[in-house]
């Protein structure tokens, strides 16, 4: 008795602390599961030297729980196991003792879910009280006194639980987890006693949560900063042209005009297209841009040696976009003067 009840007392204990951050499940949830469950064997209390000698069963349970966001949630939970089983007396099945056990019972479990920065899986751990009811339908034939028939026992009962759940949808969720679901004292069918039953199952099912978090929003691309000019100024260009527009001159020759009034040295004329074509045509065509750009400066007296051309094609975006997107802020030229 007191060997079953400390590794009973272990598997509740020996559930992992992982270092990872709460995955959180904010609102209600329903869940469910199916799974073997092995019952082990309950010795007989009364002087006979009797036991029970079980076979793998099945389990089933059913949840609604809630979770506060933080990695923390709560549930109640009702659970069924049926198993098949004997009665022996020293390492001898008695012939034709048959026992079909049956438990249920209601049950609350407190989980921490974790996040271990992979966004198909989240473990979690958990710990239950509650109550375990044992219906035992022998045939009769035990020969145990009283102990005959229908008979049926209620016990306290705990759980320790493992498993992780993988997410498959918004809002769904298979899980796959191991129980170990114990009584805290002997179980009496009639008027015979047994030690207390401990079972040792899996569970496999689903979690429904009824509130999907909207995911964050993908962070902004941060551009590397650059040295703060003097003056920039930009030109813009029609889609897919290098064509220089009359307002376009106007912004080229205030640049020109700036260039004499302020300390130059370098004037960066930069080329940059959208992402409405091919990566390979975009440079060109940043750079076709970058050129008229700089020979309209030259032609307003802007010193040839001092211009610096470059060609970005769509690697620079001012208003960042897919793939395809015609965007005119993006169909620029800047002037930078230093």
């Amino acid at each position: 008795m007191m060997r079953r009840n400390m590794i009973f007392a272990a598997a509740m204990l020996a559930l992992p602390l992982a270092a990872a951050e709460a995955q959180p499940v904010t609102g209600w949830y329903l869940g469910a599961g199916v799974g073997p469950n092995g019952l082990l064997e309950q010795k007989g209390q009364h002087g006979l030297g009797i036991k029970t000698s079980p076979n793998v069963g099945v389990g089933v349970e059913g949840s609604v729980g809630y979770g506060f966001g933080n990695g923390v949630r709560v549930e109640l939970e009702g659970d069924y196991r049926y198993n098949n089983s004997n009665l022996a007396r020293g390492s001898n099945s008695t012939s034709g003792n048959g026992f079909n056990i049956n438990q249920f019972g209601p049950m609350i479990n407190a989980f921490y879910d974790f996040d271990i920065g992979v966004p198909y899986v989240y473990p979690y751990v958990g710990l239950g009280i509650g109550a375990d009811f044992q219906n035992a339908n022998t045939n009769n034939r035990s020969g145990i006194g009283s102990n005959r028939g229908s008979t049926s026992s209620a016990q306290a009962a705990a759980q320790g639980i493992i498993g992780a759940a993988w997410p498959v949808a918004p809002h769904w969720a298979i899980t796959t987890d191991f129980r170990v679901l114990g009584t805290l004292g002997d179980v009496t069918f009639n008027h015979a006693k047994f030690s207390n039953a401990v079972n040792l199952g899996g569970m496999f099912g689903f979690r429904y949560t009824f509130y999907a978090p909207a995911p964050p929003p993908a962070p902004m691309p941060v551009a590397a900063p650059a040295p703060a000019p003097a003056r920039t100024y930009l030109v813009f260009f029609d889609w897919d042209k290098a064509d220089l527009t009359d307002r376009a001159r106007q912004i080229i020759a205030d640049a020109a005009q700036a260039s004499t009034h302020v300390q130059t040295t370098q004037i960066e004329v930069d080329g940059h297209a959208d992402l409405s074509g091919t990566p390979q045509y975009n440079q060109g065509l940043s750079m076709r841009r970058a050129r008229a750009v700089g020979a309209e400066l030259v032609k307003d007296g802007v010193p040839q040696n001092i211009i610096m051309i470059q060609a970005f094609g769509d690697t620079r975006p001012l208003v960042p976009t897919a793939r395809g997107v015609r965007e005119p802020q993006n169909r620029r030229v800047e002037i930078i003067l230093k």
